[in-house]
């Protein structure tokens, strides 16, 4: 076990400091997160790794639709109107399931910024995603955070230039497979790769990578922090988000104050000292390039980075973990009354700890049943009440659509046997990547007959159309009813469409005009 004077201190300062706010049209001032490790820094590993797969790998995976649709697993054909999830395919007039799934994500940040803080932007946003894999290259090709700080500042020598356009490479190749990754969605990835490089795809499959290689190469490589800073809004409206019970990575300042790096000389003059050594190494982990000890600031997005960092010191001074942590506001506070008597005096370590040097059983820490309130509870319920509602409408909804237009001009003829005849155009819509059999029947006009123009089919009540897979097919019809059963100059009938091997129907009421009441 260290003594706390023992611990390395890093000389860092925070560059985003809560206490000297900086200009917004200062210069970038470079932050070179130094690498730790703990149960953060793996779950982001975890993650990143999840996240990168899905988003590089999806579009390769195929899914067996039959012969008349598309293998790939996640498609958005744009040419043909399509959407394909697996075994979900998606029409146009179909969009309010994407609506749906845009809403629940809206109710799941909501639930998890409430429960949790900016836990979306610390582990799973994009930005955050990209950045961590950048840094990671760059640590691998420069090192760690003193020997790119003294690459950083060192004259330009062939090693440093070696050095970064071998890092600058990289994140270009990255940037390009982002980029290139983003379009395979839109077409068969197979395919579309080899026209790439055979200079054979679409201009705006080359405008697409060249738009998304140019922001990720800028955005991971060279702005980072600055786009969660001043670009992205969330940081702003968080605000509203949070309230005292939610979890947000917070410095215990009850137990770390007074900071000292010398504890055994203090305590041998009586000087009482709080737990924190100052050694800066949750300023030196961070991305942000905040100061966790200053408070909540806009900039953290909380990926608890610093609570490794301190943790592990805390580890070799043997204290117990925890002077950073996830805590709620209600807690700190608590906490905080009991460590200053109620606000009457300064923060007291004698008020903190027992004699065995253990903190005290009423200073309260995290329990998992504090997110379990009204505020999360709503946006749980509201989020699964809209995913029960895309599940029941996928679990309902018809195959099989028909649509009836009237002809307009004109709107009925009068043939040489007194009868009228109006025309509709009939529009039959198989929603299902295999070919149907489907049979348009006449419902109610009485004594009424159909006649389909283009099909060699004696006048009927009934016939039967092939309508091609995933097709939208569109037939002329003309209905004729004889003078005698023309009772009233409009009315209401049915269209109705089956097919016989699935049992699906649809039906459209449609109206039929005529002059007068037959005479």
């Amino acid at each position: 076990m260290l003594d706390s004077s023992e611990v390395e201190r890093l000389e860092v300062s925070a560059v985003n400091s809560a206490h000297v706010r900086r200009p917004l049209y200062a210069k970038r001032v470079k932050i070179f997160p130094k690498r730790t490790e703990g149960r953060f820094r793996s779950f982001k590993w975890i993650v990143m790794a999840v996240t990168l797969g899905i988003y590089y790998l999806v579009p390769w995976l195929r899914w067996d639709r039959g012969p008349y649709a598309p293998d790939q697993a996640v498609l958005v054909d744009l040419a043909n109107r399509r959407f394909y999830f697996f075994f979900i395919e998606i029409w146009p007039q179909e969009f309010y399931f994407v609506a749906g799934l845009l809403v629940m994500a809206g109710f799941g940040l909501f639930l998890i910024t409430s429960s949790v803080g900016r836990a979306w932007c610390g582990y799973t946003c994009p930005q955050t995603v990209w950045v961590d894999l950048f840094i990671a290259v760059e640590r691998f090709v420069e090192g760690d955070r003193n020997a790119r700080m003294k690459l950083d500042q060192g004259s330009w020598t062939a090693g440093k230039i070696s050095k970064r356009v071998l890092k600058h490479t990289i994140w270009l190749l990255i940037a390009v497979a982002t980029g290139g990754a983003w379009i395979f969605y839109f077409a068969d990835a197979p395919t579309l790769f080899l026209d790439l490089f055979k200079g054979q795809a679409a201009a705006v499959a080359y405008i697409t990578v060249a738009v998304l290689t140019a922001t990720t190469y800028v955005f991971g490589g060279l702005m980072r922090e600055q786009v969660c800073t001043y670009m992205c809004p969330w940081p702003r409206i968080q605000a509203a988000m949070l309230d005292e019970n939610s979890l947000t990575v917070t410095y215990n300042d009850w137990r770390g104050e007074p900071r000292s790096r010398h504890a055994k000389k203090a305590a041998a003059t009586g000087q009482q000292v709080g737990d924190c050594v100052d050694c800066n190494a949750c300023v030196a982990v961070c991305p942000m390039g905040i100061d966790i000890r200053d408070g909540q600031q806009l900039e953290c997005i909380t990926c608890a980075l610093c609570i490794d960092a301190c943790d592990s010191v805390m580890d070799k001074v043997g204290k117990e973990r925890g002077l950073i942590s996830y805590a709620t506001l209600a807690d700190y506070n608590r906490n905080m009354a009991l460590a200053t008597a109620g606000g009457t005096q300064p923060i007291s370590p004698e008020l903190v700890y027992d004699d065995d040097k253990k903190i005290k059983p009423q200073f309260v820490h995290f329990r998992l049943r504090e997110l379990f309130r009204p505020r999360t509870l709503i946006y749980f319920a509201a989020w699964c009440a809209v995913g029960l509602f895309i599940i029941y409408g996928l679990l309902t909804r018809d195959r099989l659509e028909v649509n009836v237009l009237h002809d307009r001009n004109p709107q009925f003829v009068r043939l040489s046997d007194g009868s009228i005849r109006n025309g509709f155009t009939v529009k039959l819509l198989n929603m299902i990547p295999e070919p149907r059999t489907v049979t348009v029947t006449l419902q109610g006009l009485k004594g009424a007959q159909m006649t389909v123009v283009g099909l060699d089919l004696p006048e009927d009540r009934a016939f039967a159309v092939e309508v091609e897979p995933d097709k939208l097919k569109t037939i002329k019809v003309y209905v004729r009813q004889p003078a005698e059963n023309i009772s009233e100059p409009t009315q209401n009938f049915n269209f109705v469409v089956e097919d016989k091997s699935s049992f699906e129907t649809d039906q459209y009421t449609a109206t039929f005009e005529a002059p007068g009441a037959g005479k």
